[in-house]
């Protein structure tokens, strides 16, 4: 109740708990948390309780520097802010929020970052603007998407928690580009062009196109009455 941006961004971070309680306790509070979200969505089919533990494991090992209680506010947000949930609560839907919240977070640490840079220049307020520009950068990358196609979310998804290991330093900026280009390679479709039928197949089509092409002939050139 009450959860804020500023509270969840002032909690300790994932992989602080991870050194303080031990990753299994993080991982059950996870769980805890992605069950009471469930619970409080009326949909029939909800993740079961090896989806539970395992959405819990990527989370954890993904958003290793941000809070728990950004996760919460994550779910929350999407259960009071009316997102489309037809009928099912899958671990699609759930990193789907997550991703989208963190793509949020990024223009509300802008907004801060602009709220306080004309009141201080110190070296916190060049890491938010650092994480600002690298939240410009993912965007830009996820414009470039094809929206139609079929793998358009998971490809999205990719690209958000490949930008967020390398902003968190948990990759190296050449593991991020390679990361990067094989989203793009995967984006391209490639249109099949030059295919065309083998020789008895385009010979039948060219039966069939001059039968219809003398029928239509001999319709339509009788001598008017």
């Amino acid at each position: 109740m009450g959860l804020t941006r500023h509270q969840a961004a002032a909690a300790p971070k994932v992989f602080q708990l991870k050194h303080r309680l031990g990753e299994a306790t993080v991982i059950k509070l996870l769980v805890v948390v992605l069950k009471c979200f469930c619970d409080s969505v009326r949909v029939p089919d909800k993740l079961s309780a090896a989806e539970l533990i395992e959405t819990a494991e990527v989370l954890a090992a993904t958003y290793t520097h941000d809070s728990i209680k950004d996760i919460m506010l994550a779910l929350k947000e999407a259960r009071v802010g009316g997102y489309k949930f037809y009928q099912s609560v899958d671990a699609g839907k759930v990193f789907d929020i997550v991703s989208s919240y963190f793509e949020k977070k990024v223009d509300w640490l802008n907004s801060q970052h602009l709220d306080t840079k004309a009141r201080s220049t110190s070296a916190e307020h060049s890491a938010v603007a650092q994480l600002v520009a690298a939240g410009a950068a993912v965007g830009g990358i996820g414009q470039r998407l094809d929206p139609t196609h079929p793998n358009h979310d998971s490809l999205r998804r990719k690209l958000t928690i490949t930008n967020g290991k390398a902003r968190r330093g948990l990759i190296t900026p050449e593991q991020a580009e390679q990361q990067r280009q094989q989203v793009q390679q995967a984006n391209q479709r490639k249109a099949r062009t030059d295919w065309q039928p083998h020789a008895a197949a385009q010979r039948r089509i060219e039966s069939r196109n001059t039968t219809e092409d003398r029928r239509l002939l001999a319709k339509y050139s009788q001598p008017n009455q």
